[in-house]
């Protein structure tokens, strides 16, 4: 097996396979290698849904083999440390890689342990969390079995990936309970480490509306630190006026939980990370997404410190920019396309209706369709439900979409 390539991807999910695909399809005769150790693919965007009843989790998991574009060849290992210096990386089985181009694309990295007791916990004492595939179905038992009283949601205090999905399930939560006529009898607590709902002021007005509809009560800036399955109890932390932490508690009949997020260990404690970043996301120029200490190597998706959305509809408009500035850097050009850091967040207010918040780096809304994306449609719900997923393993992927 060859241990250089002319372009070396690292990771092998929806950014690096996109990004394989693209690149292969613009030239056939490139030598691409994906260094990605995991056997199976997933579509997480659908985890909500499969947490709200909508979606069987099974739908939601592949075969890398199968998405692995032809005319690359796949390194079934994991980094371990990146030598930028020498156009190197070390795998964990201890060979050596080299590259003329890198794109840096892993994604990132789920801390449990961030949250005392979470990962313990997890799964047991009506706590669930949706960004794990096992959790996932065990979510809706909760929901589906919920007789009334306290709902705890929780968002931590970092970036996340679908960073819409913490509140989205519980939009559906409050509306499965209405159905069954229990709403009345929950009482329902979001506790977000962000400072709003949402951060765009269009669709944040109609969320407000859903907050408001389903008597949600809001507890923003605050980051949940601890939760106690045994006593059902999440501990979280505000500040006091002068800045000082402040511990708070609040007992629970369930709830669904978020970890908080950051670049993989391996870039964390690698020479691409962004040294003012304490999560350690790699270093970009958030247009051209080129590294900005090594011009050979470039990054994508949720690993890089591109103050833009952690989405899937981010890395659809990232990859384009990324593979014509590598091929721009191989036929030692300059490179200029840009990414102006569109994404977009569906989010789901209720069974059968949807919001699609597509916005840029400035929170501007960007909406494709000629109607308000801010209204609810669904059209959109079924946009998410069908349209997407079925997109994603045959267009995307593919590097056709």
């Amino acid at each position: 097996m060859a241990t250089h390539h002319q372009i070396l991807i690292i990771g092998g999910g929806n950014a690096g396979l996109s990004a394989a695909a693209q690149l292969l399809h613009k030239n056939r005769k490139l030598d691409i290698a994906i260094i990605e150790p995991s056997e199976k693919h997933y579509y997480q965007p659908a985890w909500t849904l499969v947490g709200a009843g909508e979606f069987d989790i099974r739908d939601t998991e592949r075969a890398e083999k199968d998405f692995i574009p032809k005319g690359a060849q796949w390194i079934k290992d994991a980094v371990a440390t990146f030598q930028p210096g020498k156009n190197e990386v070390t795998c964990s089985s201890g060979v050596v890689y080299s590259y003329d181009v890198m794109l840096v694309a892993p994604g990132i990295q789920l801390d449990w342990n961030k949250i005392e007791g979470f990962k313990e916990t997890l799964g047991h004492n009506n706590v669930s969390s949706n960004y794990s595939f096992e959790m996932a179905p065990y979510t809706w038992e909760l929901i589906r079995n919920f007789k009334g009283g306290t709902a705890v949601f929780t968002n931590p205090a970092t970036p996340i990936k679908c960073g819409g999905a913490p509140h989205k399930i519980m939009y559906l939560a409050c509306d499965y309970w209405r159905k069954q006529g229990i709403l009345d009898k929950c009482d329902v607590h979001y506790i977000s480490g962000a400072g709003a709902i949402f951060s765009v002021k269009e669709y944040a007005e109609t969320l407000k509306n859903v907050v408001s509809r389903n008597k949600i009560q809001t507890h923003f800036n605050s980051n949940t630190v601890e939760i106690d399955g045994a006593r059902q109890t999440v501990y979280y932390e505000v500040k006091d006026e002068q800045g000082n932490p402040m511990r708070k508690e609040l007992k629970f009949d369930m709830c669904h939980a978020v970890p908080p997020q950051s670049a993989p260990d391996f870039i964390k404690n690698s020479p691409l990370a962004d040294g003012n970043n304490p999560l350690g996301y790699v270093e970009i120029n958030k247009s051209t997404m080129q590294h900005s200490r090594f011009p050979n190597i470039f990054a994508c998706g949720d690993c890089t410190n591109a103050p833009c959305s952690k989405t899937g509809a981010a890395i659809r408009k990232q990859v384009p920019v990324v593979v014509k500035n590598m091929l721009s850097l191989l036929a030692k050009k300059e490179p200029v396309a840009q990414y102006d850091g569109y994404s977009a967040c569906p989010i789901p207010t209720q069974y059968g209706k949807l919001m699609l918040a597509e916005f840029d780096y400035s929170n501007t809304p960007k909406m494709t369709f000629p109607f308000d994306q801010a209204v609810p449609r669904w059209t959109m719900w079924v946009l998410k439900k069908y349209v997407l997923p079925w997109l994603y393993w045959n267009r995307i992927l593919t590097g056709k979409a």
